[in-house]
């Protein structure tokens, strides 16, 4: 029986963790940058949100859909991009963590800008805004992360059946070719005659096989 040779463990991939952490400071660091900036009047929020309110109005959202409404808006959707880049950098059974950290962020810079800040008004509506972006995003990571999974393993159990197909067929073929040996009558062997048999065979001395004796004359 040949030996099965296991050998060593195929490396994991760290694409994932890595692209998704990186992701996930940059972005962290541009929502710190847009929350704690001391003057947000540089920023040009007013004027932005002017411009969007407008845009909205025209394509016909109510005009009770005011400033106050476009800003709890804004920072659901500020916080979604954190959820789901956090969802992802998360091991798969350390999600929850991210439960505790998406409030416990926002409470923070919430926190900073209303003892630092003199310019900047913290409320909780804001934390309530930011963790339900922030849940949302990580509700899109664990629905992405459960689909591939679910792929990946559709796929291996696929590429394990079509083996073990392979494996049957050829079993089956070796079974068939195993009984149609065993159903042939054999090949009838050639034995040799003797040399007193040939030479008693009538047909022996016509073929040229007979041997000739030189008389000494």
């Amino acid at each position: 029986m040949t030996e099965i040779v296991v050998g060593p463990p195929p490396p994991r991939s760290h694409a994932r963790l890595w692209i998704s952490t990186i992701l996930l400071i940059f972005y962290a660091g541009f929502v710190l940058l847009v929350t704690m900036w001391p003057q947000p009047q540089q920023l040009e929020f007013d004027g932005i949100a002017a411009r969007v309110l407008r845009a909205l109005h025209n394509l016909g959202v109510p005009e009770a859909f005011g400033y106050n409404a476009l800003e709890f808006t804004a920072n659901i959707g500020m916080f979604v991009p954190l959820g789901f880049l956090l969802g992802l950098a998360l091991a798969r059974r350390a999600w929850w963590v991210a439960i505790f950290l998406l409030p416990g962020f926002s409470a923070a810079i919430e926190f900073v800008q209303g003892i630092a800040l003199d310019e900047r008004v913290s409320t909780v509506l804001d934390v309530l805004a930011n963790t339900i972006g922030g849940y949302l995003g990580l509700l899109f990571a664990m629905i992405l992360r459960a689909m591939i999974h679910a792929r990946d393993r559709t796929k291996i159990e696929r590429e394990l059946w079509e083996r073990r197909a392979a494996a049957a067929q050829l079993q089956q073929e070796n079974a068939r070719r195993a009984a149609a040996a065993a159903a042939s009558p054999a090949p009838a062997r050639y034995v040799e005659p003797d040399p007193v048999t040939r030479v008693l065979d009538a047909d022996f001395w016509d073929t040229g096989d007979a041997p000739t004796v030189r008389l000494p004359l």
